[in-house]
Order: structure tokens, then sequence, then C-alpha cells
């Protein structure tokens, strides 16, 4: 007999010929009315049982939260609520769930926190949410594969373990085998990292940004997908300290060029969740829809779920220079009624996440492409514009989340990188590789970083960015 999943049978005619399904219980009605879900979709496939006719051992076994197997006809629904349900023939408990235990975890009907889901990270998976923002998750995976395959990029791994802070910031989590209580010190009293494994200092990567650039100098175009790590102590609803992130490189490609990209890019993964993922969405957007009913007027989306993608489908970004922003945000009335967190006073000023989304929410009422930051707030890497002042930086806001994706030209002159990076009191010897490479046939070259939790966090309207990951890790919590 072919078993079936319960996406593949909901889709099937009636038919005389046996199914079988496997999956786990999300409902046993009446001794009658058992819904199983296999997790290929959100929806549950009813089966029928004629009680009378089972073991009473048996029919007591068929608990929420236990693995079943069923076979039998699939029949018109006699209820409402879906087309078809099987009539069942043949039972079996693959796996007993205690439906004492069952109370008190997340498989029980009634709604829980997501912070409680959490703690239950190892079975959260099998509520309707996450099934649904996990599902999303990997489609958009999928999705961000596809563009750049269609449009001749070629994947390529960086190093997880690297010996360059890419950011310049500083925020790594350092990668050592030297006994933590007895390591060997150098003649200063430091620790000595040439008798470690690597015979230096390293660390997780931050980005693969710097890796990707070099290949991009020899295959055009090129693109990330990997995990990157920041021991940056933000306990937020925003920042993890591992996450993904997807950077593709492009030789012979100015920011305009780079802009272009970026919103072609989003537009198309965006675009192919809400081809691809209805189901799901439909009942993300819902849930939303009851989560925001509980703030107050002002804090509610305009948009629901759905018609928010729509509208960053159908919409041009809208470009504006960091200055121009500026000059809005000065003038703006949360700015002058001091109701910003961080006022804003200058320019030269490094915008926040409340300054991001009133551009995009209240002003523009459109995701914006930033472009052209003064070069003290950016990145030691990004062309320095003939001002001297600003580089060829963009930054892509979103409502709901403000950045997410950065970007930049990078520098390709030699000489102005390397005294960038002097000036920024980087190590010279540490990215010699880097610096080399604009002697060999340089070209001006632009690429950017998407982190893809705040992408799945965008497209299925979660609030939190723990929740569109399978275990997040983020200061104090490395459980699981």
């Amino acid at each position: 007999m072919e078993y079936k999943d319960v996406i593949s049978l909901l889709e099937m005619p009636p038919s005389a010929n046996d199914v079988a399904v496997r999956g786990w219980v999300r409902s046993f009605r009446s001794n009658r009315f058992i819904a199983i879900n296999d997790g290929s979709t959100i929806k549950n496939v009813q089966c029928v049982i004629d009680f009378e006719n089972f073991d009473e051992a048996l029919i007591k076994r068929i608990t929420v939260g236990s693995a079943v197997e069923v076979s039998g006809n699939l029949v018109e629904s006699q209820g409402q609520g879906q087309k078809v349900e099987i009539k069942v023939s043949t039972v079996a408990v693959l796996g007993d769930a205690n439906p004492e235990e069952v109370k008190l975890t997340i498989l029980s009907p009634k709604r829980h926190s997501l912070e409680t889901l959490r703690e239950q990270a190892h079975l959260r998976i099998r509520t309707n949410t996450f099934g649904a923002v996990m599902r999303l998750r990997s489609k958009l995976s999928f999705a961000v594969h596809e563009y750049f395959q269609k449009n001749g990029y070629y994947y390529m791994n960086t190093p997880i373990i690297t010996g360059s802070d890419a950011e310049g910031a500083g925020e790594m989590f350092r990668v050592s085998t030297l006994d933590p209580k007895n390591p060997p010190l150098s003649d200063d009293g430091s620790v000595d990292y040439g008798e470690d494994f690597f015979g230096k200092e390293s660390n997780l990567t931050v980005s693969g940004q710097l890796a990707a650039e070099t290949y991009a100098m020899g295959l055009s175009k090129v693109y990330t997908f990997g995990p990157t790590f920041r021991a940056e102590n933000s306990n937020t609803s925003r920042h993890l300290a591992e996450f993904w992130m997807i950077e593709p490189e492009v030789a012979f490609c100015d920011l305009d060029g780079n802009m272009d990209l970026a919103e072609d890019f989003i537009k198309y993964v965006i675009n192919y969740a809400i081809t691809n993922c209805g189901d799901d969405l439909e009942f993300l957007e819902k849930r939303l829809f009851d989560e925001e009913k509980t703030k107050p007027q002002a804090e509610r989306s305009e948009l629901s779920l759905r018609d928010k993608l729509d509208f960053v489908v159908n919409n041009n970004f809208k470009r504006v220079s960091y200055t121009e922003a500026i000059d809005i945000l000065k003038n703006s009335k949360p700015n002058k009624k001091k109701k910003f967190k961080y006022p804003i006073d200058a320019w030269g000023a490094d915008l926040q996440s409340e300054h991001e989304r009133f551009l995009v929410e209240k002003h523009f009422k459109c995701p914006v492409i930033l472009f052209d930051y003064p070069a003290d707030i950016k990145a030691f890497y990004m062309r320095l514009n003939e001002d001297e002042k600003t580089v060829r930086a963009m930054d892509v806001l979103f409502p709901g989340i403000g950045e997410i994706v950065g970007g930049s030209q990078r520098e390709e002159r030699y000489d102005v990188l390397k005294q960038k990076i002097a000036d920024m009191g980087i190590d010279q010897k540490e990215l010699w590789w880097y610096l080399e490479l604009r002697k060999f046939g340089t070209a001006k070259h632009s690429g950017f970083g998407l982190g893809f939790e705040r992408l799945v966090q965008f497209v299925s309207g979660m609030g939190n960015i723990r929740d569109v990951i399978p275990y997040p890790r983020s200061p104090k919590n490395a459980e699981f």
C-alpha cells in the first residue's frame, strides 16, 4: 500500500482504493474523529473510525500527540471543513503520548505563549504557528538559491572559522583549543595564541563577504548563504547571536546596480512565498490580526500580512540619500517633540531602528533604500565618495523591522583601502590577502548582506526574531 502525505491526500479525489497516512494526532473527538497532521501542510486530514469495531485498549492509546498509522478508503467528507476524509479500516499506534504529560507541553490544544514554546524548542514544531513559520522558512531558503542560480550566480561556501573581523566591530566568538584554566602565556603575561590550534587568534565568522569578494574577482557573480555569529550582548527581539546571512558579490557592479539587485532579489523571494505558501500565510495573517487586536490602535499595522507582502512586491523602493533622510528626520514631528529615544541633532548621526521605521512607515509609506552614508559610521571596505565624507553604502529598510539589507560598492583602490584600514586601527597583516586582491586586475564591485531571519520575520509577521529560527541563540541562552 502506498503511503501519502497529508497535503497530497487532501488534493486527491475520493477513491475506492485504500490509502494510508502516518502522522501525529491533533485531536480525537467522540472516539470517532481523528485529526492527523504530518507537517506537510497546516491542514489536518480527518479520519473517521468506527470505534465499536476496534479494541478498546487501542482506542485509549489514540491520544493527542501520539504517532499513528491509518489506512482506509478516501471518501467524500460528510462534514464541513474538508472535501475528503479517510474511512478507517486499520489503525496502529506507532508512538504513545501520555495524556497527562501532553497537557503540560505545547501539544495541548490551548494556546501557549511564544516564550514558553522557546523552552520546548524540541517540540514547538508540532504547533500550527511554528509548523507554518518553518515551512515558510524552507520555501524562502529554496527561493534564495533559485533566484541566484537562475541569474548566473555561483554558490560558494565561505569559512566559518576565520582570523579576520569583516565588520571591524570586534564582537566575535573566539575559537580555541587552549586550556582556559591554564593557557600558555607570552613574556608580557598575555595568552600566547601562537600555541593554539591555528597558531593565531581565530573566531567564528561575522560575515562571508571578504572571502566572497575574492571569488567574485574570478567568477564575476557569486553568493554565500550560511551561518554567521555576533557576540553582541543585545537581548532584543531583533538580534540573534547565531543567524544565517545571504551575501551576493558582483564584479563590475556599482552602487546603483547593487540597489537594483537587492530590490529585484527581495521581490522575487517574497513573491515566491506568496505563490507557494498560501495556506501558511493565511494562518499567519489571522494569527497576526488576532495579536494586533490586543494592541493600542496607534500601534496596529494599517495593512494585513499578505497586503504588506503584496505592497512590497508591487511598489518601487524609494531611494533616498542619507543627507536627505537626516533633513526629513530633523524636521519631523517626533524629533521636534522629543519623541525619539535618540534625537537627531546633526548630520553624521547613526540612524536607529526608530528612525528607519519612521521613514518607512510614516513618511514614505513604502520600502526605502538609503545610500551615501557618512564614512565615519560605516565599515572600512566601503568605497569613499569624491566628497571624502561619505561612502557608497546602502541600506534597505522595511516596515516593522527597519534595516533588512546592508550593502555597498566596495573600495577597489589599493591606496585608499590601505589608508582606511590604517585609520580604523585594523591590523593590516590580517588583511594582506584582501588588500593584495586590489593589485591583480582590480575592478569596481559591489554586494550586500541580508539577514535571512529578518526576511523570514517580515514574511511571517512574527514579532520576535527568535521565533523564526529552529533553535535561537541569544545572550545567556544556548539550550538544546
